[in-house]
């Protein structure tokens, strides 16, 4: 089975999809990581930090659907050519330029954004090479990316340590640079030409109130992990008094966990059911994160309590996927890049909203507690819907 997949679709492509997909996450991420030298550097308040790291996420969040939408016009392979370039450009001005200031710093994550917004091109870009049966296995591969966060958390700070915060966005266009190289000579766009989508199709699919609940679901799912995974340097920092190099390593710990359940996620759900999955997700992270925002224990209590609840969150993100095509088979395009949007509209208010609820009550307590309850809101609203599907809409039969 496994040497039909390879011999299914075009490996070279497959495997630049995965190189562009982990590199762009881990220059996506790179504020996260940097943001205690940064904002010490630019004498940042707590909230202006929060909001320097949640700006990538939201931009890219917001470019998945530009860039989705030229992929369609001029293919996946010129697409990420084009991305990869502006990134690069961005990080050579903050690299030579220098930032200076609140504004720079936030410039500088709207362009961050482009590498965020690779997950609309990474995916299509090797999906299109495989026929249906091979569709799982492909997109787990692609996706895979996703584990570029874990490099950025492990040595983005040691990186600054040794050579100063703004010299490694110059370090970082190294890898940058030779997976640009890669692309170019592997990267190839499948055969036949994908149906351009309409902006009528996104105004149609948003008419569906079952469309509004996925990207909630993904948003406390998909949100929570791109959310915590950016504002967790500044928790440990900001709690414990870690230094940035132990308070990365701490947060990869987190990341690596949510990044390895998401493929299993999708395994589980197979197997059990998507919204049996998701249901026992968010009230395991409604109490996890729940159980963090009281504070007991010490900084191996919350790291053990923040794994847990990134273990669930990963695998979260698999199962709302496995969800997707079961509901909006006619309309699996449309509803990607909007869920993947919502996803990261979602990170963007939980990593900003927890540096504003810092700034204001000079605890993340009420933040953490306020995810809680939306993850429980979640379940809620999912528990209804679950019914509303066997009953109505004929797919008492699948696995959901």
């Amino acid at each position: 089975m496994k040497s039909n997949f390879w011999r299914a679709g075009h490996t070279p492509t497959l495997l630049a999809a995965f190189l562009y997909f982990d590199l762009s996450f881990m220059v996506w991420y790179l504020l996260g990581p940097l943001q205690i030298q940064i904002a010490t550097a630019l004498n940042l308040t707590t909230q202006e930090r929060g909001l320097v790291v949640a700006t990538p996420i939201l931009a890219g969040a917001l470019l998945r659907l530009v860039l989705g939408i030229l992929v369609d016009q001029i293919g996946p392979k010129r697409t990420g050519l084009i991305a990869q370039v502006i990134v690069m450009l961005a990080m050579l001005a903050a690299w030579r330029l220098g930032i200076h200031s609140l504004n720079e710093a936030l410039l500088l994550g709207l362009f961050l954004g482009f590498a965020g917004a690779a997950f609309a091109v990474a995916l299509p870009l090797a999906s299109r090479w495989y026929p249906p049966e091979h569709q799982g296995t492909a997109m787990g591969i692609a996706g895979a990316g996703n584990s570029g966060t874990v490099l950025a958390a492990l040595f983005a700070p040691m990186l600054a340590l040794a050579v100063g915060w703004t010299n490694v966005f110059g370090v970082m266009l190294i890898p940058l640079i030779l997976v640009f190289c890669l692309y170019c000579m592997m990267a190839k766009d499948a055969p036949g030409a994908a149906t351009p989508k309409k902006w009528q199709s996104y105004i149609e699919v948003l008419a569906q109130r079952d469309a509004w609940l996925f990207m909630g679901f993904y948003a406390i799912t998909f949100g929570g992990f791109a959310g915590f995974a950016s504002a967790l340097p500044g928790y440990f920092h900001d709690q414990f008094n870690f230094t940035p190099q132990v308070a990365g390593w701490y947060t990869a710990a987190c990341v690596l966990a949510g990044s390895v359940m998401r493929p299993l996620g999708g395994v589980i759900a197979d197997r059990i059911g998507g919204t049996r999955t998701l249901l026992m997700v968010y009230i395991a992270c409604s109490i996890l994160i729940g159980l963090v925002g009281l504070g007991w224990g010490g900084s191996t209590v919350a790291l053990s309590l923040f794994i847990a609840a990134m273990l669930c969150l990963g695998a979260g993100n698999g199962a709302v996927f496995q969800l997707v095509p079961q509901r909006f088979n006619q309309d699996l395009g449309v509803m990607t890049g909007l869920i993947g949007m919502a996803g990261g509209v979602g990170g963007f208010f939980l990593a900003a909203g927890l540096g504003v609820v810092k700034q204001g009550t000079g605890s993340y307590a009420l933040g953490l507690w306020l995810f809680s309850v939306l993850a429980l809101g979640a379940w809620y609203g999912l528990s209804e819907v679950k019914v509303r599907w066997r009953s109505s809409m004929g797919l008492a039969q699948a696995r959901i």
